[in-house]
């Protein structure tokens, strides 16, 4: 356990500095080089744990401990260790014991006796503690103060709601690559497997525990990816045809631009900025067996196009990710509330631009991942009202499509079943 505790603690330091986890746990890992796959396995468990209940773990070293730790990692172990304690059955002189040993591998002298004592008195004090820690909003929720009074103000009726499904572990659902084989016949594969699973509609599956995907019954031959059911509404609202030119700006990892692939036979051009990022893309083309023109290049300039207007347009731009923070806890505490303007900016220059290269009669799609209506709603009407020859069209999310729980128009709202994304379907006349 201690070798967990001690790589979750690098990364969770990383992302308190302003790193995301995506980036930090694998410098985490390079650390400690000598973890076994569970121990990594466990540390980005608890990195998950500590991150998803940040505010709540702060709240009680801040009690416990008059003066802040002054090394990073081991504040950060602090926190790793009271979110063990606050929320796994583990035993709890277990994980104390583990901590005071992983404390001593930061090179710090001073950090075994700190931990150990913070980390007792925890115990003694918690019930104590928890009285007044617990009033807090912050500490309740487990978001900033700022997230939380945005949703109150935003959604009166489903902010409590929206807040408790993003400190839940997400669903796993698939999509079944029709090209490949059905929705029965991979239910019957997974079944074999012994691993259960529901139909949800369309081409979504979902698991009822989540698996590792090498684990999935024909994955690298292309059967199946994994793709929330929320991100499988792109495609069929693309209204695709055979032949069409269409562009999915802001591709990587290729989720979607695999999708339109699968579902229809399409000229495709898969535009993303960062390489790093585009070679993803390549890597799921190539194991579903599908052909797209991959191009690196900014969806906020046209120095990448051709001159060939698209019939349709995917354009799911950088947001906020407020609407899967259960899948990227760390967002809620990279995020600021001057970032939604960033965002908003960014967001518009590409919607403008990508409306260059849009055909007359054509579609463009507008997605975010956000629920902040800032990156939404709002973004649409600027459109509109600055595009005399753009028209918003009605969207029906219709359940014997793909499930949709809770929507308010485009927005879909997260829930045990879906992640909250935002659509928004522009014809240009």
């Amino acid at each position: 356990m201690q070798v967990a505790q001690l790589i979750a603690a690098y990364a969770v330091a990383e992302v308190l500095a302003g790193h995301n986890l995506t980036v930090s746990m694998p410098k985490a890992l390079r650390k400690v080089k000598s973890a076994t796959p569970q121990q990594q396995a466990a540390a980005q468990d608890y990195s998950y744990l500590t991150l998803r209940f940040y505010a709540e773990s702060a709240a009680y070293l801040q009690a416990l401990t008059p003066k802040p730790v002054t090394d990073d990692r081991v504040s950060a172990l602090l926190l790793v260790a009271l979110s063990q304690l606050l929320h796994q059955d583990d035993d709890d002189f277990t994980v104390v014991n583990q901590a005071v040993e992983a404390a001593g591998k930061t090179g710090q002298r001073w950090a075994k006796s700190l931990v150990n004592a913070v980390l007792r008195n925890f115990l003694r004090q918690r019930a104590q503690l928890q009285t007044t820690i617990a009033q807090r909003e912050e500490v309740q929720f487990n978001y900033p103060q700022w997230w939380i009074n945005t949703l109150k103000q935003q959604y009166p009726q489903d902010w409590q709601a929206i807040l408790e499904v993003g400190n839940s572990h997400p669903p796993m659902t698939l999509r079944v690559n029709l090209r490949k084989t059905d929705v029965a016949s991979y239910l019957k594969l997974l079944a074999d497997a012994e691993m259960s699973a529901s139909h949800l509609g369309g081409t979504a599956i979902q698991l009822h525990s989540p698996v590792p995907v090498h684990q999935l019954p024909n994955f690298e031959a292309g059967w199946v990816s994994v793709q929330d059911t929320a991100a499988q509404w792109a495609a069929p609202l693309l209204d695709l045809q055979a032949g069409m030119r269409v562009l999915d700006a802001c591709s990587a990892p290729g989720g979607k631009s695999c999708h339109i692939l699968e579902a229809c036979e399409v000229e495709l051009w898969s535009l993303d900025m960062a390489v790093e990022r585009q070679r993803r893309v390549h890597e799921n083309l190539q194991r579903l067996g599908l052909q797209a023109h991959v191009v690196t290049g900014d969806a906020a300039n046209t120095d990448w196009f051709d001159g060939q207007l698209f019939d349709r347009i995917l354009a799911d731009v950088p947001c906020s990710a407020s609407g899967i923070v259960r899948r990227h806890v760390d967002m809620k505490w990279l995020r600021r509330p001057q970032d939604l303007a960033t965002f908003a900016h960014l967001q518009q220059e590409i919607l403008s631009n990508l409306w260059q290269t849009l055909a007359k009669g054509g579609k463009l799609l507008y997605v975010t991942c956000s629920i902040f209506p800032q990156e939404n709603d709002m973004q649409i009407q600027q459109f509109l009202s600055a595009h005399a020859d753009a028209t918003r069209l009605p969207i029906a999310f219709d359940p014997a499509i793909l499930p949709c729980q809770h929507h308010i128009g485009g927005q879909m709202l997260p829930t045990a079943v879906h992640d909250g994304l935002f659509y928004a379907l522009l014809q240009k006349h």
